[in-house]
């Protein structure tokens, strides 16, 4: 009998859980309007929110972002499509709502709709908003800077309140939208700061880490507050702890599109750090709130599965938040004028919808920058072979990944903090520097027994690689070349990072560099500083000027990359006809030429970078070779070098001649 009651009690369960996966994978009733939310016009308010699950929707509307009670409590009509609406006549612009389903005999949470376009304080209630009104003055002539090639852009990734909090910044906006918008801001030595310094810096693109309506911070509060801000909240909405009101929704629209505006103004494009794999709530969010269970993936007990480690992942094949995904990618690019994605933990979703999402956005902006993260924090239930990973990124042309090959393959393995890389003595991982130079394309001088993370090639073309050595997650490069080298000097573990940077900016792919890494910026050793102080995220404008060398030496490789088409080829197969290695380098020595290719200027380029601790002599063709960088300049207009064929590199360093053309070596015996 013990038996007979086992499986009654496995057969029930199996059915609950069973239960549990279908109810939050059945094919719901899609809605195809592209009217969800709610949508100020004129003298009529248009309600509309999908919810099929639902045996009740109510819509409350209040007049403020928090706090009293519900101006209407409005009952919404079904619709055949699984949504519910409600045309709301009078101008209620400026009044803020929620929603509120009734599931299973409950009434759920009050949230505001995923479609919100803004927001009161915290983000609890939604707003009705003319958006017309939260324009700048002139945002109708605003213009993104162009971008012929994806492998032009130099990307530097930055914190919106990290730029400016610093109590030395000269910026007034400290920590706010507003204070990338101030120019002739100055450290305590006059030099430029804030905005006009990332002007002469000379990057082409500003990458913004979490700028959307996040969850940790309270906006209510002055008090200092700290996030990264990978926790969404509401995804079309910019974050009100950045804004100077956070109670009135329409400021921090204005403030954030007065931001693009003032980088549009001189010449950088903006990318948004977008997190769409995962919710910083998961039972409460409001996805869940709204359609329980369907927004997210379900592991094999019928809970959440949580790939990105952060309690959940969305699940980007399900019709409906596909829809959301590209719908709210778009707003960002139609109504604020964004010029790229990152994509945070690009492996969560599915190649279909990357692929919908790319093909939406090209007919927008055709030159729109999206790339991400080729990987997960975790298992998911979705298949490798149908998750926009890192070996699948081959058939996702016009969207690029990050290379950890050559970032580990510069500094060591990245959860290794202890170990070398190759531009600190570690001389096995000269290959992964290789593959990296060349963009992750294949070449047939790369020998991928010998790469660290791939046997072979995961790219296509060089617009699907993101070459860098260090970004916002982790040591910064310069805390980790200490804690991996203790005992070197401050001048060559500042070599080290001059080379690292160096190689990032002459390697073909889409250069990216971490805000700060040109000034040598240190967290004192913090490694995930993702909700540390200020004093420890900041960008120290005082150690900017202490180092103003690094950040010219920087400012001028950036330069040379942006003046000389040979280091960002357009295509694979260039890469593979115009650069050569080395056939016999030697050990800690990388070495390549870059011969006629077109558009450039120099005939003959010739790349030699020493990651030892020794000088190193190095023979090549015979020419009258001028100097275009070694391990102390950069000479963007070179008139200086020698007439041989050899040349000594010193340790950690890099050395760039180029010349007109090889010459026949004189017969020194006669």
């Amino acid at each position: 009998m013990k038996g007979i009651y086992l499986f009654i009690f496995l057969i029930i369960a199996i059915s609950l859980n069973s239960q549990t996966i279908y109810e939050s994978s059945v094919d719901y009733p899609v809605y195809d309007g592209d009217d969800l939310g709610v949508t100020w016009k004129g003298n009529e308010v248009n309600i509309n929110v999908w919810a099929p699950t639902a045996s009740d929707v109510s819509f409350q509307l209040y007049k403020a972002g928090n706090g009293g009670n519900p101006l209407k409590v409005i009952a919404l009509k079904r619709q055949i499509k699984g949504n519910w609406t409600h045309k709301l006549v009078g101008n209620w612009a400026g009044y803020y709502y929620t929603f509120k389903i009734k599931y299973k005999n409950t009434w759920l949470n009050e949230v505001p709709d995923p479609y919100a376009k803004a927001v009161g304080v915290n983000g609890d209630r939604g707003m009705i908003v003319n958006l017309e009104n939260t324009n700048p003055d002139l945002w109708a002539f605003d213009k993104s800077p162009v971008l012929k090639y994806q492998t032009d852009a130099v990307i530097y990734e930055l914190h919106v309140r990290d730029a400016s909090i610093h109590p030395q910044s000269g910026i007034v906006n400290k920590g706010k939208f507003l204070g990338l918008t101030e120019v002739g801001t100055k450290s305590p030595l006059g030099l430029p700061t804030g905005l006009d310094y990332i002007k002469n810096l000379g990057v082409t693109h500003v990458h913004l880490l979490p700028s959307f309506d996040f969850k940790s911070l309270d906006e209510s509060k002055s008090t200092p507050q700290y996030n990264w801000g990978y926790d969404p909240k509401n995804y079309n909405v910019p974050e009100g702890s950045y804004a100077t009101n956070p109670y009135d929704g329409k400021v921090r629209i204005n403030e954030f599109k007065k931001l693009i505006q003032s980088f549009h103004s001189n010449n950088i494009g903006v990318i948004l750090d977008v997190v769409y794999n995962h919710t910083g709530d998961t039972e409460n969010s409001i996805f869940n709130q709204l359609v329980p269970n369907y927004y997210y993936r379900q592991n094999s007990e019928g809970g959440f599965s949580n790939a990105s480690a952060c309690g959940n992942e969305t699940a980007s094949e399900r019709p409906m938040f596909r829809k959301f995904m590209i719908e709210s990618l778009l707003y960002w690019v139609n109504e604020y004028h964004i010029d790229g994605f990152r994509f945070d933990l690009m492996g969560i979703h599915d190649l279909k919808t990357m692929e919908l999402i790319r093909d939406t956005l090209i007919k927008v902006k055709p030159d729109i920058l999206l790339y991400g993260e080729g990987w997960t924090a975790g298992g998911s239930p979705l298949p490798d072979n149908n998750r926009a990973i890192k070996s699948n990124i081959k058939g996702l042309t016009g969207i690029a990944a990050f290379s950890d090959e050559i970032r580990d393959g510069l500094k060591g393995h990245v959860f290794t903090p202890s170990e070398k890389g190759f531009i600190s003595g570690k001389h096995d991982l000269a290959e992964s520097v290789r593959f990296g130079i060349v963009g992750g394309v294949f070449h047939p001088q790369i020998n991928y027994d010998k790469v660290n993370y791939t046997k072979a090639p995961w790219v296509v073309e060089p617009n699907q690689t993101v070459v860098y050595t260090s970004c916002h997650d982790n040591h910064t490069l310069w805390d980790r070349l200490e804690i991996a080298n203790p005992s070197i000097s401050v001048q060559d573990r500042t070599s080290m990072q001059k080379l690292a940077i160096g190689i990032v900016l002459t390697s073909q792919g889409i250069s990216f560099l971490h805000a700060g890494c040109e000034f040598l910026r240190t967290k004192n050793g913090v490694e995930n500083s993702y909700e540390s102080p200020d004093a420890i995220n900041q960008m120290d404008w005082v150690r900017k000027d202490s180092n103003s060398v690094v950040v010219d030496y920087v400012q001028k490789l950036i330069q040379l990359r942006k003046t000389h088409s040979a280091f960002r080829l357009g295509n694979a197969a260039d890469i593979r006809q115009y650069i050569t290695f080395s056939k016999e380098p030697k050990e800690g020595l990388v070495e390549y030429s870059i011969e006629k290719a077109p558009n450039e200027p120099w005939k003959y380029i010739h790349v030699m970078i020493n990651g030892t601790d020794k000088d190193q002599n190095v023979s090549f063709p015979y020419a009258d070779w001028k100097t275009v960088v070694d391990d102390q300049n950069i000479f963007l207009q070179p008139d200086g070098g020698f007439k041989g064929r050899t040349a000594k590199i010193k340790p950690f360093s890099m050395l760039i001649l180029q010349c007109d053309e090889y010459l026949i070596e004189p017969n020194l015996k006669e």
